[in-house]
């Protein structure tokens, strides 16, 4: 017979069940062992795989891995990437002389980042220490590669410390390195060429306003436009400027090789100076260099040379390769650029034909002396501009060397520029650093290129 108490628990059951509850167990209890067993095996797991991961990040003595991690970070341009002018805020002009290394760290507020730079170590080591034997009271040397204005030497000396930076310094008149851009507008403008014939009379380094007369008698010589540029004479390049290519030209030439523009560096610098006037004799002044108010950053001269050889393009200067922060983000990355075109490629081509025959012929001749026979120098194709003038401001005697080293079978050249301020002695002039410049660098250059093709090398 049924019945609806047929489950009902037995005295003893009631019992048990009411002294539980009364304890305040559950049935859920007979677990928990198991459930603190699984729990404890979960922690062991997520611990050991921790660790193993950790060991095997730091796997020997931990360098390698941090190496690596330096090299190859998370992210190539993290969102705190700089620009150009972010450096330029950074880096005071005097802090990229006479560098020792290739690399250097700067601080900024809190932060140290590891700088690149583009500089050739032992050529930069050889000239600085050139420089520092020397006796002038100023020097800027500047070498760059001309197709991609990678700087590869930067060194100077300034003894009176009136200039951070020599090689930046705008304030040493371009003399007749000016000459180059008169010739540039003459042979695009005038359409002269090497052989054009030329007349001037008096003294070649002169500029009276009675050698800009178009008069011809027994005191006046005939010369070729080549020997002109070569032989840096004051009263052709006067005429030039002041009869046949005038204020806008000269403005208009000046601009296009980069004086008074500001020059996308990554450290700050003034721009190079000029200011032509409208006064016939002035704008002759203006043309040969014969003047002090036309000013000229080493930096700038080695542009210069550079458009030379690079059918009339100006590179755009960069010395700083990758600049990195400390987890090895790289946070900027030196790209070449164009700054413009300063004259045509058929123009370069004439150019370089004049340079050339400064090193061979013209002013150039007594620092080369010998270079043909020279083991290195013999192989080199070399093109070069003079200038040189009193500055009272500074110096007694200030001079110049703008030009250029390729060589003649193959396509490895550089581009120099230097400007030496004299003392009391006229001592190591800037041609004489320019040759020692090409000697060093080629020398090396040729030696490498023999130790790659060596067997054992």
């Amino acid at each position: 017979m049924e019945t609806r108490f047929e489950n009902r628990p037995t005295w003893r059951e009631y019992q048990v069940r009411l002294k539980r509850r009364e304890s305040g167990y559950h049935p859920l209890f007979r677990f928990r062992w198991a459930v603190y067993a699984l729990v404890v095996a979960t922690g062991l797991v997520i611990g050991l795989a921790f660790h193993f991961n950790k060991t095997d990040a730091h796997d020997g003595d931990g360098t390698e891995q941090e190496s690596a991690r330096m090299e190859k970070p998370d992210r190539d341009i993290p969102a705190t990437a700089i620009e150009k002018q972010d450096i330029r805020a950074w880096l005071p002009s005097g802090s990229v002389i006479n560098l020792e290394k290739k690399r250097f760290t700067v601080q900024v507020n809190r932060d140290f980042y590891q700088v690149d730079t583009s500089l050739d170590p032992s050529l930069q080591a050889h000239l600085l220490e050139k420089v520092r034997a020397s006796k002038a009271e100023q020097i800027g040397l500047v070498v760059l590669d001309p197709e991609t204005g990678k700087v590869l030497a930067m060194v100077g000396n300034d003894e009176d410390k009136s200039s951070p930076n020599p090689c930046l310094d705008n304030s040493f008149p371009a003399a007749s390195i000016f000459k180059i851009i008169t010739a540039a507008a003459a042979i695009e403008e005038c359409g002269f060429n090497s052989g054009t014939k030329m007349t001037f009379s008096g003294g070649k380094y002169t500029l009276y306003k009675s050698q800009l007369k178009n008069k011809v008698d027994r005191y006046t010589s005939t010369v070729s436009f080549m020997d002109s540029f070569a032989q840096s004479i004051n009263p052709v390049f006067g005429k030039i400027g002041a009869q046949r290519l005038g204020r806008e030209s000269l403005e208009k030439y000046g601009m296009a090789f980069g004086f008074n523009r500001d020059i996308d560096f990554e450290v700050a610098m003034k721009p190079s100076s000029l200011k032509v006037p409208d006064e016939s004799y002035q704008l002759a002044e203006i043309a040969c260099g014969f003047n002090r108010s036309t000013t000229l950053t080493p930096l700038h001269g080695a542009l210069i040379a550079a458009a030379v050889l690079n059918g009339g393009r100006i590179p755009e200067p960069t010395m700083i390769e990758q600049v990195m922060d400390g987890s090895g983000h790289t946070l900027y990355q030196g790209r070449p650029g164009v700054m413009g075109d300063a004259m045509t490629s058929r123009a370069s081509e004439q150019l370089r034909v004049l340079m050339m025959r400064t090193i061979s012929a013209g002013t150039c001749r007594k620092a080369f002396r010998g270079a043909a026979k020279d083991r290195v120098l013999s192989r080199l194709v070399i093109g070069g501009k003079t200038g040189s003038i009193d500055n009272r401001e500074r110096s007694r005697r200030m001079d110049w060397f703008v030009g250029f080293a390729g060589e003649k079978n193959g396509t490895e050249k550089i581009v120099v520029a230097v400007v030496v301020g004299h003392g009391e002695y006229i001592g190591m002039r800037a041609a004489e650093f320019a040759r020692y410049t090409f000697t060093d660098y080629f020398k090396e250059y040729f030696a490498a290129a023999v130790s790659k093709q060596s067997p054992d090398g």
